[in-house]
């Protein structure tokens, strides 16, 4: 019987302990929904094992097919050019397909209520309540863009109203910054004040966000390792499998 192709998790890496901690909970967490699956995990910096470097294990244990999953909100530059350019150094007996980002998907929004409600939100505080959906921010229009349709689709799931703001230094025009969409949503008449990071996991932009949020009512956790960025992950994988299986008519 053929083997399932590994589930490769790349993960951007940080100087942040917390970083990888969480990359690590989450990857647990989809071993736990999928227990027959083999998951492994690489980073492209910082921290170990590298891509590179789990890639060139599975190779010398004789594994032939890798799904990669970019452990990414958006596409932008990462998910483009950097883990390509890896993929492509892998060895050649390998057999690589990129699966794609997790966003934009609606369990994400749901892992982002789950994340405001455990924050001390409640259901019944929607329609009174503002939210500043936080993101790392990119360059990349396709990312923007993305972003700024996520912030208006949750608009219309009951919140009062709903802002994208951007945690990195270069802020595209009509994005403002954590702390600046926190105002506005206050200027605005909205009772409360929420912030949801857009983000995976703890560090230098996420920190950012807090402190942008200083002025909120609630600050919610990062997605972390919630059940349903777990689910996302294996429908990415799921996604990018079934052709690789086709190709060999399994």
């Amino acid at each position: 019987m053929r083997q399932k192709p590994v589930l490769l998790v790349i993960a951007h890496g940080s100087r942040d302990p917390r970083h990888a901690a969480t990359v690590h909970a989450l990857v647990r967490r989809v071993r736990s929904l999928r227990p027959g699956l083999r998951v492994e995990t690489g980073f492209l910096d910082f921290n170990i094992p590298s891509v590179h470097g789990v890639l060139e294990s599975l190779a010398t244990e004789g594994v032939r097919d890798v799904v990669a999953l970019p452990l990414l909100l958006t596409r932008a530059f990462h998910a483009k050019a950097d883990i390509p350019a890896v993929l492509r150094d892998a060895p050649s007996r390998l057999r690589i397909r990129q699966a794609e980002v997790l966003g934009p998907s609606p369990l994400l929004l749901s892992a982002l209520e789950r994340r405001l409600y455990e924050a001390g939100l409640a259901p019944a505080d929607k329609s009174s309540t503002g939210v500043v959906l936080a993101s790392a921010g990119s360059t990349d229009p396709e990312a923007i863009a993305v972003i700024a349709a996520i912030a208006r689709e949750w608009r219309h799931t009951g919140w009062c109203a709903v802002r994208p703001a951007f945690a990195s230094a270069a802020f595209p025009a009509g994005f403002p910054r954590t702390e600046d969409a926190v105002r506005e949503l206050r200027d605005l008449g909205c009772e409360r004040v929420a912030v949801a990071p857009y983000v995976l996991a703890p560090g230098f932009l996420p920190d950012r966000i807090a402190r942008g949020a200083a002025e909120a009512d609630v600050l919610a956790d990062v997605l972390g390792p919630a059940p349903e960025v777990a689910r996302v992950l294996l429908e990415r994988y799921d996604a990018a499998r079934a052709p690789m299986l086709a190709a060999v008519g399994a």
